[in-house]
């Protein structure tokens, strides 16, 4: 009995035991409110830096042969300046300028030609001929009737043929002249259309090269593209302009961050997001506003020591605007660089 007694709770104790193994290797109920809750998508960081929205212009001369020598520099740095402005002249304004007056006169001349041509003669000179077509017209009568007279008196003996042919080519040349006369009256009253023709080609030609000798004038000096803030001046009055160009120009109204995301985070981005900027050396995170997503992956070569950083990889262009707060604190901060925290 006794023996039985301990069979039957060794028994027991084994279920027990493999019902408590049981129970631990099975994995536990999941809670009721774990389905209904989704999983957080995690956020993108990167690496980026600051860039006004207007982007960064470098300007610089002109190419070809100009002269890149700066002869006077109407800005500094810092200078807030307004679209079209005049920023800066080079050593060979003043002989572009005169090439433009030249032109100038040139054209002026030409147009005055074609008007001279189109208006043909001027009243006095046309009121000239007409009285001098009047006088030969009575020359021309005189000496009609003078030949006729000496024609009628050959047969009586009372005149000699050289006087009648003598009289005949005296009114032949008046009415020569008189026939000369008219033809300058109808040139002075209206111009022949091949006069026209070649004043208004000669004033085209004048237009063509004003505009030439205009743009190259435009060339000796620098205009600013956009209204803006001289970021850097790299060359002095004197300096040739170098491969830096001659100075920066951005307009601060707006800047950006622009960071470069891995494009395996691409997925995680929509434009709108929210995101923060960190900013080296400054506690005060400042908010921003994903606006941009590049179209182009690009290869990042890293050159590093670090054996498990990410080499070769691709990254995509990203632009963020950055509110108030954050522009007025990286005002003068432009390719400043920062880290940016962006939210799906």
């Amino acid at each position: 009995m006794k023996t039985r007694t301990l069979l039957l709770a060794g028994t027991a104790f084994l279920l027990a035991a493999g019902g408590a193994w049981w129970l631990r290797q099975a994995p536990p109920p999941a809670p009721a409110t774990a389905a209904a809750t989704p999983a957080e998508r995690p956020g993108v960081g990167a690496l980026g830096r600051v860039d006004p929205a207007s982007r960064i212009r470098k300007l610089s001369a002109p190419g070809g042969f100009n002269v890149t020598r700066i002869q006077r520099l109407l800005v500094t740095e810092g200078a807030v300046v307004a679209e079209g402005a005049l920023l800066a002249e080079f050593g060979d304004v003043a002989l572009k300028d005169a090439s433009v007056a030249q032109a100038e006169a040139a054209l002026a001349e030409a147009r005055a030609t074609l008007a001279k041509v189109r208006a043909a003669g001027r009243p006095s000179e046309i009121a000239a001929q007409r009285a001098r077509i009047e006088n030969l017209h009575a020359v021309e009568a005189i000496n009609r009737r003078d030949a006729q007279r000496a024609a009628t008196l050959v047969p009586s003996g009372a005149g000699t043929f050289v006087n009648a042919d003598r009289s005949r080519a005296q009114a032949d040349a008046a009415a020569a002249a008189r026939a000369e006369a008219e033809a300058v009256l109808e040139t002075l009253s209206s111009p022949r259309p091949e006069d026209v023709a070649l004043a208004s080609a000669q004033v085209a030609s004048a237009e063509a090269l004003l505009a030439k000798a205009r743009a190259d004038a435009a060339l000796s000096r620098i205009y600013a593209p956009i209204a803006g803030t001289v970021l850097k001046i790299y060359a002095r009055p004197g300096d040739p302009v170098g491969s830096d160009g001659l100075l920066d120009l951005a307009n601060l109204d707006q800047l950006d961050v622009l960071a470069d995301v891995y494009e395996t985070d691409l997925p995680r981005l929509r434009e709108g997001a929210p995101a923060e900027v960190i900013v080296p050396g400054d506690p005060q995170r400042y908010p921003a506003t994903l606006r941009e997503i590049g179209w182009l992956v690009r290869r990042t070569t890293q050159a590093g020591t670090d054996p498990v950083a990410a080499v070769d990889s691709r990254t995509v262009e990203v632009r963020l605007t950055l509110g108030e707060a954050g522009r007025q604190a990286l005002l003068r901060r432009s390719n400043m660089q920062v880290q940016v925290a962006i939210r799906p």
